[in-house]
This record gives structure tokens, sequence and C-alpha cells, in this order.
């Protein structure tokens, strides 16, 4: 069973003064990333290539039982791929990731197995790093195929805007931080992750940057566009297990975040109502899927987890952050 991550440093209360004093003003110019996979195909191979561009080393944590095949191959010297016993989920599988950093490593760029980095976009994002505030920056993801940024609000930011939380894919954090704040919590397994650790990541003082001119491509997976009046609407369609999660989690930090960032909260709680009216009208079967819901908004309220909505094969370890 892997140990949690912990980092060297527990404390999370630390003024935007004295995190400023503790971190570099230089960019980083030894950056490893970490992408995590789960039953990846070819592309995960490309995600790799365009990640040494720009990287000392890649760690590719690979969640699928037994392994894929898409990794069996041989790889270039400067990959590592960790294999656990099970699926340790988002959470757990980066933990494994950051425990294997090297010493020199200055920065982490995340990565999912869909995600190819453009040319420059790591340049591009660790310029923001010579502001020694800024603890972490993103490029905001992208929808090829429409042409236009997967979260709608984002046109209506400023280029290089300060945001309360961002994705996974494509984050660059500063090494220290992510010592300090002990990893990711693995207790929520795959959902809401990337919004945890990116609202304790604020409440160092740290400041956390977008910058929309970056864009990242990114899968939205099982989404459907369905016709709603005069328009349309788009779904989730995820797996009735992930719905449990999304639910379960997202009223974990409501109730933990909601004196300390109401607004982020607020429009949280607006996206649950959204995303459970578009379940309710067009994904089947409804049944199952709203009981998903409804056990994870209870779950949620009482700080439970329910083994039955665990994915087969898969490992929820313990929270491993305070």
């Amino acid at each position: 069973m892997p140990r949690p991550y912990t980092g060297p440093v527990g404390r999370q209360d630390l003024s935007i003064d004295v995190v400023s004093q503790q971190m570099s003003s230089a960019v980083p110019d030894k950056i490893t990333a970490v992408a995590t996979a789960y039953h990846p195909d070819e592309r995960l191979l490309a995600v790799i290539e365009a990640a040494l561009t720009a990287c000392t080393e890649v760690i590719v944590i690979d969640n699928t039982p037994g392994g894929g095949a898409v990794l069996a191959d041989d790889l270039p010297d400067r990959v590592r791929v960790l294999r656990p016993e099970s699926n340790l989920g988002l959470a757990g599988a980066l933990n494994l990731g950051l425990r294997e950093l090297g010493p020199d490593a200055d920065a982490v760029l995340l990565l999912d197995q869909d995600s190819v980095l453009p040319e420059q976009l790591v340049r591009q994002l660790a310029a923001h790093l010579d502001n020694p505030q800024v603890g972490a920056v993103a490029p905001a993801p992208w929808d090829e195929i429409r042409g236009s940024f997967i979260d709608p609000r984002t046109v209506l930011r400023p280029d290089v805007a300060d945001r309360d939380a961002v994705i996974t894919s494509g984050m660059l954090v500063r090494r220290e931080l992510l010592d300090r704040l002990g990893g990711f919590r693995t207790d929520f397994f795959v959902d809401c992750v990337d919004q945890d650790f990116c609202l304790r990541l604020r409440r160092t003082g740290a400041r956390i940057l977008q910058d929309k001119r970056v864009k990242l491509p990114h899968s939205l997976g099982n989404v459907v566009e369905h016709k709603f009046l005069i328009g349309h609407v788009r779904a989730s369609h995820h797996p009735t297990w992930r719905l449990y999660w999304v639910f379960r989690n997202g009223v974990v930090l409501v109730r933990e975040n909601i004196t300390r960032t109401p607004t982020w909260c607020l429009a949280s709680i607006l996206i649950m109502i959204r995303w459970l009216l578009l379940t309710a009208i067009y994904e089947k079967p409804r049944g199952k899927r709203l009981h998903a819901i409804w056990r994870g908004l209870v779950d949620g309220v009482r700080g439970r987890t329910d083994a039955a909505y665990i994915p087969a094969g898969g490992t929820v370890l313990a929270a491993d952050r305070k």
C-alpha cells in the first residue's frame, strides 16, 4: 500500500508576505512533469513526447490494473512509469508521483493522458513564476472541436486572471508549495481533487494565475450536446459512480470553505444544481444516476464514503492532508 505523501512542512496558515519571502523569484529551469493514466491509448505517448521537450523528466503513474499496454514499449531514459497495485484514483496517483521527485526539481507540471502540450506552453507558464507571490499557474482548457474555451466564462476574464481554482491538467506548481501542502487529498479519489488543492494553496497567501492566452487542448470525456428550447446544452454523461464523487466531494468542499471563500462556494452550488437538472433531464438510467447523486449529497454532509461507488480495482486511501 503506498504511503501518504505529506511533504516536509505541514503549516498552511502563512501570510502572503511570508510566502513571498520563502519562494524564489527566479523562473524555474528544472521542471518535472507528473502524468496520470488509466487505460490510456496512443495519445499518452504524444503527451510524454511533448512534455519531454520542456521538462527534465516525466513521471507517469499508470492506474490501470495490470498496467496499460501502450506503456509496455521502451520509453526514453527521462521517462519513469510507476504502476501501483490498484487504481489509486487521481489524488493517490499524483501523490505517488510526487514522492518520486528528484531533489533538484524546482516546479512540477501536472498532466493527464489526453492533454498534449502545445509548443512553448511550459515556457509561457513558467515565466509567471518570476513573481514570488505566484504559487501556481495554468493554461485555459480549450475545446479544439468547437474552437472555444471549455469554460465559457473565460472570455470575460482578463488575459491573466487570479483564480481560486484551476484544473489539474496543465497546472505548473512550485515544488516548495507542494511540499508545504502535503500533496493531494486522497479521500476525494478523483473529483474535486484539483479544487481542494487550489483552495488550500490560496490559504497560504500564494496566488493562482490562469493565462488564457496559453490554451491547452483538453478532452471533454463523455460530454454530449442536447437540444434545449432554441439552443443546446451539454451534459456530462459521466459513469454513474463518478456522479457520487462529484456531489459528495463538492458538498464537502462547500462545508469546509463556505466562510473562507463564499463566492466560490456559491458558484460551486449553482454548478451542482445545474448538473443535477441536466442529469435528471437527459441522462439514463435516471433512477440509478439520481440515486448516486443523492448518496453523494448525503455522504458529503455526513463526511462519509460509500464503498459501493469505488470502481472495480480502485483503492481510496485515507485523507493524507491536514
